[in-house]
């Protein structure tokens, strides 16, 4: 269904399916198996991207969900299906790792709204984004109408689901929408790796524990975010990571590899 490479503890997925990555119920369940493999192998890092080409010659990256595996089905099943493509990419934004996506081509719907799940994402001159869905009597249903705005803010979020209008690769890094634009995919798919190998060199308790508490702290009130970011500094503390840290910090500051050990998560 996707293409997974293990490059160490970095897991290297890209999207190659279909006609035009366009993602249904089997695409989804693939997701949903790919994230049970990440945590069960520890992986430190995830990069998501795509190379394919229309028969046209234009790049994709996603073009939307695969609507026409609905022909047939009645509103609450297109309702329970739509829940549980939130539930997976909910999974995906979840996961304790780090996750850069590479955005090559279109990302329309569905392919813009993964971006949400990202912690850090990539363009090269030839991606593009839009969120279609209100011109065709739906809204976006996969993080697109109340998720998208956290990135890019109200007045854009707006923008996009209310006019549908296609954003450039400029024009998304100008909004915080990718905070990078490479000169090509295989540019971007080097920047993503470094990235990912720098993320791998630090220690998996610490890079989940920061991350859990980054985003759990997302619209709270300033004591609560006070609180997540205590508990993540006490986590560190106690699985013992601060100490390998403290007696490795002359070979740290060199750029060798601390004995980590494995990831231990918050409760």
């Amino acid at each position: 269904m996707f293409e997974v490479t293990w490059e160490g503890p970095v897991a290297v997925v890209e999207f190659s399916h279909g006609k035009a990555n366009e993602m249904g119920t089997a695409q989804l369940e693939a997701l949903e198996a790919l994230c049970e493999e990440l945590v069960e192998r520890s992986a430190r890092a995830l990069v998501t991207w795509s190379r394919k080409v229309s028969r046209r010659g234009t790049p994709i990256f996603v073009a939307g969900a695969d609507v026409l595996e609905r022909r047939g089905w009645s509103e609450a099943r297109v309702e329970e299906h739509v829940g549980y493509q939130r539930e997976v990419l909910g999974r995906v934004r979840a996961l304790p790792l780090f996750h850069v996506t590479l955005v090559h081509g279109v990302a329309l719907g569905w392919g813009t709204e993964f971006l949400i799940t990202a912690d850090y994402r990539l363009a090269t001159p030839t991606a593009s984004f839009a969120l279609p869905e209100t011109g065709l009597g739906i809204v976006p249903g996969a993080g697109g109408t109340t998720e998208l705005w956290t990135l890019i803010g109200v007045p854009q979020a707006m923008r996009m689901g209310m006019t549908g209008e296609r954003l450039d690769a400029a024009e998304a890094l100008r909004i915080g929408l990718v905070q990078e634009v490479t000169p090509d995919v295989d540019a971007g798919l080097e920047r993503a790796r470094e990235l990912s190998r720098g993320v791998a060199r630090r220690s998996p308790t610490s890079i989940a524990a920061f991350k859990a508490a980054l985003l759990g702290s997302v619209g709270q009130p300033r004591p609560r975010r006070q609180e997540l970011e205590a508990r993540a500094y006490a986590h560190c503390l106690q699985q013992g990571d601060a100490a390998v840290g403290r007696q490795h910090f002359k070979a740290i500051l060199a750029g060798e590899q601390a004995p980590w050990g494995e990831r231990r998560l918050m409760d």
